[in-house]
């Protein structure tokens, strides 16, 4: 009886670790997009979403969220900022005639992300590598 509940006790404390774990590799930050851009080939239209990614280095990937709704992902690297910016900011390639999302900057952060070119970005698309749906 006694080595059942010891048990129980140690099972639940497991399974709070690694939700705990889980939720730390899951960083959340707000990015908003004055005009609509694309991301992986999804177009975003403009407004305020939130970014989720998952992953422990500096290879991660990333989920526009619209609410609980994932509107876009994409692979991203977080690169290391040498000063914090005092507002985030969204980096968009208009170069030929697109509006492409390359950076997310975050308030208050020594880090950004950085997604691939958008060549790279459309390489993605012709080899299906479009992972857009969680």
């Amino acid at each position: 009886m006694k080595s059942s509940k010891i048990t129980g006790g140690l099972v639940l404390a497991l399974a709070v670790l690694l939700s705990t774990a889980a939720f730390a590799a899951s960083k959340p930050g707000s990015l908003y997009l004055g005009e609509a851009a694309q991301l992986n080939g999804k177009q975003i239209p403009a407004g305020t979403y939130q970014l989720q990614w998952e992953g422990n280095g500096p290879a991660v990937q990333v989920y526009v969220m619209k609410g609980k709704q994932v509107v876009a992902s994409a692979p991203a690297r977080v690169e290391q900022v040498s000063n914090k910016p005092d507002h985030g900011a969204a980096v968009v390639d208009t170069a030929g005639g697109s509006r492409t999302l390359v950076e997310a900057r975050f308030a208050g952060k020594n880090y950004k992300l950085v997604f691939p070119s958008p060549e790279a970005q459309a390489q993605n698309m012709r080899n299906g590598s479009n992972q857009s749906n969680r």
